[in-house]
């Protein structure tokens, strides 16, 4: 029997796209030249915009030009020009004629959302990025390209501009504009990513996915989105299983009319598979994906920075199955390829964006030395300065990576953690200015003294953050104050308030230390330096072990 010809058009496109996907890693031995020439052209094709002529773009030809006439900085310095775009000015910061496309939100260091827009040109570097990362997958398992892939994405049109430009995720996007022939392999619908209700979500893209025996492949950025939904799958098991078997979709979840609608023609009833499913009930005692997924192959999920507690759980769900790393990525851009698994070490998207990088032990500095991709030491840590296609400038996006080696002259990096002053286990990005001003209102709104505090992170089923108060500070206000934060923080943070709403993030709990503690602590971190007067305390710790370290402190009186 001859193959499909949807199948013969699959296994011609990835011949081309591993062809593609080889003259990538060969040019990785040129990644220093591309670098330079990629950071050029987009400096003569910028400098006439607003932020080109401020910066004197017409006068740059080499790199050290660049970098003494743009400083690094974070978001709050492109912000202007951004606000000015937002408002339709588009040559504030790009070309006449640019067409944007959306603005990809995220949290910032304030209360506002970061909007980064994201060009014709960003995107398609974008979805580069992301097809080389696929063709690496179908190459190493050609038999997915029978079999159906489950993806969790966010919506790209959240809200919109002034100027009618859409607003959301941009991985929503890229999933609603796959091409057809890989489009089809995925088994949710694109409306289901426009549910914005995250149960609900949840539920109907279980629903849907749970009716077919043949998922072989599943993406979502988290792996504790992986957790909760095993768990939400075998919670609602008898549920699913009606609803499977009598081609329904249950009434009760808040889903749009609209998408229901939309949704009707892939809800026919399915007694052989329901029957299927509540055999494995009957076995096992579960509704897990391992037992529903017989044939399932991989998950693609963030492996690198604090996410190893929720891997360590995912065998119980989704049995001994492949783990890749989809690359180190945000709304901000694309930074690397990951081509193997078990690892969150991805080559360098050197094609991209210009890349430069600051020792880790020189992030304090006033002069640091920059350095560019191919200058990186193997076993060296590093935060990553970004120049991209969105209109960003050595942009600081305080994400720290390991150099684990080099692919030409092109470094794979692993993602270690957010930098100094940022917290994300899940992908809320606190920065401790949000904590600072968070507190600063909760104090204000039940009428309370400041105090000295700490929120620190604990790692349980869940991440949840403590509010660290000593026995001295604001007594009998704890339940009050912690729900007080748990609000402010989430409306000066809208990814932790999505965190926390999807069950992903516990609630915040005040946890209480003796008195004398913060002396303690203080007298520990400055004794080796001297530095006792420039100490600034931790209002807010990336640290898990915070609350332990401070323990071993009550042995020790204050000095």
């Amino acid at each position: 029997m001859s193959p499909h010809p949807m199948t013969l058009l699959r296994r011609s496109m990835l011949r081309y796209k591993i062809g593609r996907l080889q003259r990538y890693l060969s040019n990785a031995e040129r990644a220093r030249e591309l670098q330079r020439e990629n950071l050029l052209c987009r400096i003569r094709l910028n400098a006439d915009t607003a932020f080109g002529r401020d910066h004197g773009f017409s006068e740059i030809r080499t790199l050290e030009d660049f970098r003494r006439r743009v400083p690094i900085a974070g978001y709050e310095a492109a912000r202007p020009y951004v606000d000015r775009v937002i408002q339709g000015e588009t040559t504030a910061l790009f070309p006449e004629n640019t067409k944007v496309v959306m603005f990809a939100t995220t949290s910032g260091t304030t209360d506002h959302p970061k909007m980064i827009p994201v060009t014709e040109d960003f995107y398609r570097q974008y979805k580069a990025g992301w097809q080389y990362w696929g063709t690496g997958v179908y190459r190493d398992y050609p038999h997915l390209l029978q079999m159906k892939s489950l993806q969790f994405s966010s919506h790209w049109n959240v809200t919109q501009t002034p100027s009618g430009a859409p607003c959301g995720n941009i991985s929503g996007l890229a999933a609603e504009t796959r091409p057809f022939y890989i489009g089809s392999l995925f088994v949710l619908p694109a409306c289901v990513i426009q549910i914005t209700e995250h149960l609900a979500k949840h539920y109907t893209a279980l629903r849907l996915s749970l009716a077919c025996d043949r998922v072989g492949k599943i993406v979502t950025a988290n792996p504790s989105t992986l957790v909760e939904v095993a768990k939400f799958a075998d919670a609602m098991k008898e549920t699913l299983i009606r609803d499977i078997h009598d081609g329904t979709l249950t009434g009760n979840q808040p889903i749009p009319d609209a998408i229901r609608q939309q949704l009707r023609s892939r809800l026919r009833p399915n007694p052989r598979r329901a029957r299927q499913l509540q055999q494995i009930v009957d076995r096992t005692g579960h509704l897990y994906p391992k037992d529903a997924w017989p044939d399932l192959t991989l998950l693609a999920v963030w492996t690198g920075g604090s996410v190893g507690l929720y891997l360590n759980q995912l065998p119980e769900y989704y049995g001994d199955v492949a783990v890749r790393d989809h690359g180190l990525s945000a709304s901000e851009g694309r930074m690397t390829v990951p081509l193997q698994n078990g690892s969150p070490s991805g080559m360098l998207d050197y094609s991209s964006h210009h890349f430069e990088f600051i020792p880790e032990s020189e992030r304090d500095s006033s002069t640091p030395n920059v350095l560019e991709a191919s200058d990186l030491t193997e076993g060296e840590n590093y935060f990553i300065v970004l120049t991209t296609a969105s209109g960003l400038y050595r942009y600081d996006i305080h994400d720290l990576v390991r150099c684990d080696g080099f692919c030409g002259q092109t470094p794979m990096l692993s993602f270690l953690n957010k930098g100094k002053n940022f917290c994300s286990f899940t992908g809320e990005k606190l920065s401790e200015h949000q904590v600072m001003q968070a507190m600063q209102q909760t104090l204000q709104s039940i009428n309370a003294p400041s105090c000295t505090f700490t929120l620190a992170p604990t790692l349980g089923e869940r991440p949840r953050y403590n509010l660290v108060l000593d026995d001295s500070s604001l007594p009998n206000l704890c339940e009050r104050i912690g729900q007080e934060l748990q609000n402010q923080l989430s409306q000066v943070n809208c990814e932790y308030a999505d965190k926390c709403a999807s069950g992903r993030i516990e609630p915040i709990q005040v946890t209480r230390v003796p008195a004398g503690t913060w002396e303690k602590l203080r007298a520990s971190k400055t004794s080796k330096r001297g530095n006792f007067e420039e100490y600034k305390h931790p209002c807010l710790t990336n640290d898990p072990n915070f609350l332990q370290s401070l323990s071993k402190l009550d042995s020790t009186p204050p000095s």
